[in-house]
């Protein structure tokens, strides 16, 4: 029978470590080779025993024999015979816990256990089915998309025609891609979007996997250091040359003249406050970017901040007899944000209207409190905003400029922003900070007359007192 087993076992490997025969479908012949042994050695001594009975009788051999084979062999077998072993229990996770409990897994428990695991992946990961529709998402891509999201076409969730068209041809059949994609959520962030075709689509349809790694700080700190040394290049060259010029000046025409000496080292001066206030914004702002993504949940109070701004600058706008009034509600809820990087752009504001406003004329404040963000205004928060308007009268601004206010180094009038200290940054300052709060600035201008810069702000929650909106 042991020679039958390897027939068959030729047939159908299946000998597992410990030398048993399973034969597909013949549990019967699932023998064990060492107990065959022992079976047959019980089995010698009873044909022993059935042969002298034989011939003491007058038994026919081919009779005795049958005898024999009938006696022992279900005895033989018995022995030899061994019970197909347990399958292993699953090593770990849902398949584990419910061997435990002497039953398999269900479908809805593995598919549970599967969505905790990919609910722990910091990127977020979208599945689509055939028609490019969202079949599932993890934690990291509901928190960016929204729960709406599932059951939702992609093209209604991402909104970027190059990744959309890469997704359709992986759907089309075509090979994976690897593709760097820039997406608003709310704000601009860069990611590189893998799109995975998946090798065998699952019950639910699923034929395609996105993945969004976030490359934004990555990008945006490369852009920075590309973006510091041009900048700084250009705009520190030109106090290093006259700093330079100077330097030869007094080592040499002017080493004896005590009154170009006194002008010159004035001139040296004022360009090295320059560097030093231009070096100041470039690193302001440089922090700023870098917590741009991270909203601030503190409480500010935006009367206090204002009056304590009015206050720092209150010396320059009485050297150009300039007065700062600012009115705002009794009842003035607290902004949601961070009070020294607002009290930075109430500051810049405010100097930039002392700066280029007319002289002998007032600065007006306005604070008003909003249901809602006014239509036009991009924000992402919801719910009661803070509208502060810093008014100016002055010259005013051209159009075409206002577009481009908030840009790096920026100026209308390059000669007269440098000539009364500026360095091109205020305002940028002042957008990336908006950004950061999830606020807005608007930019209104008359020639002429004068302009306004309006910062709005998402308001805290109110703690039981009730807000007063205007209307």
């Amino acid at each position: 029978m042991a020679c039958l087993a390897e027939q068959f076992a030729n047939e159908f490997p299946a000998q597992d470590t410990r030398g048993r025969y399973i034969l597909p479908g013949m549990t019967a012949l699932c023998l064990d080779k060492s107990r065959l042994v022992d079976g047959l050695a019980v089995a010698a001594p009873a044909g022993v025993v059935l042969a002298a009975l034989a011939w003491q009788f007058a038994v026919p051999a081919w009779a005795a024999a049958l005898a024999w084979v009938a006696v022992t062999l279900p005895a033989v077998l018995h022995l030899a015979r061994r019970a197909r072993p347990p399958a292993p229990a699953p090593a770990f996770g849902v398949a584990r816990a419910a061997h435990r409990l002497g039953r398999a897994p269900t479908t809805d428990a593995l598919a549970r256990h599967y969505d905790a695991i990919l609910d722990t992946l910091p990127d977020p990961l979208l599945l689509l089915d055939g028609a490019g529709r969202v079949a599932g998402l993890n934690q990291a891509a509901r928190a960016m998309l929204g729960d709406s999201a599932p059951g939702s076409a992609l093209e209604s969730v991402i909104a970027d025609p190059t990744l959309l068209a890469a997704t359709r041809r992986v759907l089309d059949g075509g090979a994976s891609r690897d593709l760097e994609v820039r997406l608003r959520s709310p704000v601009n962030r860069t990611f590189a979007a893998r799109i995975e075709a998946l090798p065998a689509r699952a019950g639910d349809a699923t034929a395609v996997m996105l993945v969004l790694h976030d490359l934004t700080e990555v990008r945006r700190t490369e852009k920075m250091r590309a973006d510091f040394v041009a900048n700084a290049s250009h705009e520190i060259r030109t106090p290093l040359t006259t700093l330079v010029g100077f330097i030869e000046t007094l080592r040499g025409p002017a080493r004896d003249d005590p009154e170009s000496r006194d002008r010159f080292l004035s001139i040296m001066e004022q360009q090295a406050s320059r560097m030093t206030r231009l070096v100041d914004d470039l690193l302001s702002l440089s922090r700023i970017e870098i917590n741009e993504h991270t909203v601030p949940t503190g409480r500010v109070d935006l009367r206090e901040t204002l009056q304590a701004v009015t206050w720092d600058l209150g010396a320059r706008a009485e050297a150009k007899g300039m007065t700062i009034a600012i009115a705002a509600p009794d009842e003035l809820p607290f902004a949601r944000g961070e009070t020294g990087e607002l009290r930075q752009v109430f500051q810049n504001l405010l100097d930039n209207a002392i700066k280029y406003g007319d002289p002998a004329t007032t600065v007006r404040v306005g604070v008003r409190v909003l249901g809602e963000r006014p239509q036009g205004i991009e924000m992402a928060a919801g719910g009661p905003v803070l509208a502060v308007a810093v008014a100016d009268r002055s010259e005013g601004i051209p159009p075409e400029h206002l577009s481009r206010l908030t840009e790096r180094f920026y100026r209308v009038n390059t000669a007269r922003s440098r000539a009364l200290g500026g360095t091109g940054l205020g305002l940028a300052i002042v957008k990336h900070i908006l950004s950061r709060h999830r606020g807005a600035l608007q930019i209104d201008s008359t020639q002429g007359s004068g302009s306004t810069f309006t910062v709005y702000l998402p308001a805290a929650p109110a703690e039981g007192r009730a807000l007063l909106l205007d209307a």
